[in-house]
C-alpha cells in the first residue's frame, strides 16, 4: 500500500497478481458493473495473473431469485473468462463467524442494541452513512442486551492511510469520518466489511480492482485486515459510471440491463477507461479481447472517481461490425 507516484498505477509482478469481480446478485448487470468487471479483468490477465469470479450474496434480503444466473450468462455472453469455481458467500459464514469471534476474544468489537431510529440525528460521514456516536461502546460486555443487537468494531483513534493505484494518497480518521462500524448485523446477517475482508484473505487476493465509490469504505477494511491479522491487497478504484442526474448507475437508479450484443457495450467501456483505441474501430469480439488483455494500461485510467457513461450507450439500433462477423 505504500507505493511511490511513480508505481502507483504499476500492477502486481505477474508472479503473484490474484485479482477478482465481487458482483451482487440484486439485479442483471448494467453498464456500471461492465466497467468494473473490464478493468478488474484486464488488470489481472495484463499482469499474466488469475481472474476469480465472487457472488457476495452476504445480504440475504437484496438478493433477487435468478440473478446469479443472469450475471453469470452475461458475463460468459460477453467473452469473460474466471479461474476456478465461482465463489458464494452464502457458503463461507462459517469463515466469517470465525473471524468474529477472533475479534471477540481481543475486545475489539463490541454489541450494540441502538436501532435505526435512534441514529437519525447522528452525523453523515464520507461514505454517506451516518458515524456512530458510541452510544453502547462503554456498555460493560457482561452485562446482557434485550433483544437483537449487532457487533461494531472499536475504531479508537485509529487514523488510516494508505495508497490507492489510482487515485493517489488516502487518509480517514475512523472515529470523526465513520464512528464505530457494524461487522454483523442485528438480524444475524454479517456486514459486507468483514466478509470481503476474509474472502480475498482466504482466496488469496493480491489487487483489488473495483469502482471508486467503495473508496470511502476502504479504511474499515484496512483496519479490520490490521485486527486479524490479514495481508492487504494492493487497491485500484476506477471512475465510477453517472446517469445525467449525476447518480451512479445501479440497480437502485433503475441503469438499464447491458445488451444482449456485447461488442458496442465492451467498445464503450473500454473508450471509457480512456484505454488506447483499437486499431481496427469494427472488431470483432474476439479481436476486441486480444486486443484488450494486450493494450491494458492502467496509467492511462482517468483519476477522478466518477464520469458520465456514454450517453448512446442503450441506442436502440444494432452494434457496427464488419460484415460476416458475429459481435
Amino acid at each position: 500500500m505504500n507505493a511511490t507516484a511513480a508505481d502507483s498505477c504499476a500492477p502486481a509482478p505477474a508472479a503473484r497478481y490474484r485479482g477478482r469481480f465481487a458482483p451482487s446478485p440484486t439485479g442483471p448487470l448494467h453498464f456500471g458493473s461492465l466497467v468494473a468487471a473490464l478493468a478488474s479483468y484486464c488488470d489481472a490477465r495484463a499482469a499474466g495473473g488469475q481472474w476469480l469470479l465472487r457472488i457476495e450474496d452476504v445480504d440475504e434480503p437484496r438478493s433477487r431469485p435468478g440473478a446469479e444466473t443472469q450475471i453469470l450468462a452475461g458475463l460468459e455472453r460477453y467473452g469473460f473468462e474466471w479461474d476456478g469455481p465461482v465463489y458464494r458467500q452464502s457458503e463461507r459464514t462459517r469463515l466469517y463467524a470465525e473471524a468474529l469471534a477472533q475479534l471477540q476474544g481481543a475486545a475489539s468489537v463490541y454489541a450494540c442494541g441502538c436501532t435505526r431510529r435512534e441514529l437519525e440525528s447522528a452525523p453523515f460521514g464520507v461514505g454517506g452513512e451516518r458515524v456512530y456516536p458510541g452510544t453502547c461502546s462503554a456498555v460493560p460486555a457482561t452485562q446482557g442486551r434485550g433483544g437483537p443487537h449487532a457487533w461494531r468494531v472499536r475504531v479508537g483513534d485509529a487514523v488510516v492511510t494508505s495508497h490507492d493505484r489510482l487515485q493517489g494518497a488516502q487518509q480517514q480518521d475512523m472515529a470523526r469520518d465513520v464512528g464505530d462500524f457494524v461487522v454483523k448485523r442485528a438480524d444475524g446477517l454479517f456486514a459486507y466489511q468483514l466478509a470481503v475482508v476474509v474472502d480475498d484473505a482466504e482466496q488469496g487476493i493480491t489487487d483489488v480492482v473495483r469502482g471508486a465509490d467503495l473508496l470511502a469504505s476502504t479504511p474499515r477494511q484496512l483496519l479490520l485486515q490490521r485486527l486479524l491479522g490479514l495481508p492487504t491487497p494492493a487497491y485500484l478504484h476506477v471512475p465510477v459510471a453517472i446517469n445525467t442526474t449525476g447518480e451512479k448507475l445501479s440497480k437502485q437508479t433503475l441503469a438499464p440491463p447491458l445488451p444482449a450484443a456485447p461488442l458496442r457495450a465492451l467498445l464503450a467501456a473500454w473508450r471509457f477507461l480512456d484505454q488506447l483505441p483499437l486499431p481496427d474501430p469494427h472488431p470483432s469480439v474476439a479481436e476486441f479481447w486480444t486486443w484488450a488483455r494486450a493494450s491494458w494500461r492502467a496509467s492511462r485510467l482517468p483519476p477522478v472517481v466518477m464520469l458520465p457513461a456514454p450517453g448512446d450507450m442503450y441506442a436502440h439500433c444494432a452494434p457496427v461490425h464488419k460484415p460476416g462477423v458475429p459481435t
